[in-house]
């Protein structure tokens, strides 16, 4: 009808940071799909951070690390992935805490009135994190798109450290007594819509050609191993 308006989906980020003072790596990512705003799961999801069935870090990680994990929508399939946390040291800390979508699905592009996490409050409170796993890159709304958004308001910025894929930066956080430097990579996104452009990565494309059966999953594995 003339001069009705979209209905807007209030996209809340579900799970609040999982952070403990051990932690030296922090993933930083975006939103889950809305299902999992909304409670409305799939079969084969788990009701935890990266959870989505359709999502490939734990399955990549389940790879590198032999994990055995449980994909299900469990208990122990959570507990799974938490224990691999804490064990590794790793935390978990979206930079999105909300966002308003027109569209209901999972793209990044698709996220308006973007409410960020201030990811360096965190930062401060947890004083052993020296990197940052952003799994995605710098396209419009990826995390380290969001991150230099973040960094900006507060004065910083990314330095770069390393042009390749996946490309590292650095920053510096002044304190009283010494400035952290803190390292962020730019994973490949673990989904399937990044699998464009991961093919057309020379580096897959030589390894496809050396052996055919190379997939996507594949090239994220070797990828990750070196940073997880």
């Amino acid at each position: 009808m003339p001069g009705t308006h979209p209905k807007i989906f209030k996209h809340v980020h579900p799970y609040p940071p999982f952070l403990f003072k051990e932690a030296t790596k922090l993933i930083v990512g975006t939103l889950p799909p809305p299902r999992f705003t909304t409670g409305d799961l799939k079969p084969g999801d788990v009701n935890f951070c990266y959870g989505s069935r359709d999502g490939q870090l734990w399955r990549i990680l389940d790879r590198i690390f032999e994990l055995g994990l449980l994909f299900e929508t469990s208990e122990k399939a959570v507990d799974q992935r938490k224990e691999f946390l804490l064990k590794r040291k790793i935390g978990i800390c979206d930079i999105i805490d909300k966002a308003d979508r027109v569209k209901l699905d999972a793209s990044d592009i698709g996220m308006h009135n973007i409410v960020l996490r201030d990811l360096l409050m965190y930062l401060k409170d947890y004083k052993k994190v020296d990197t940052l796993l952003f799994t995605g890159g710098s396209s419009k709304n990826g995390p380290e798109y969001l991150f230099r958004r973040l960094l900006k308001e507060k004065g910083l910025s990314l330095k770069p450290v390393d042009s390749r894929v996946p490309r590292i930066h650095k920053f510096e956080i002044p304190g009283e007594t010494r400035t952290r430097v803190i390292r962020t990579v730019s994973l490949t996104a673990p989904s399937g819509s990044a699998n464009r452009a991961v093919g057309s990565i020379e580096e897959y494309k030589r390894a496809k050609e050396r052996d055919p059966s190379y997939t996507t999953i594949d090239f994220r594995v070797a990828q990750y191993r070196s940073f997880f």
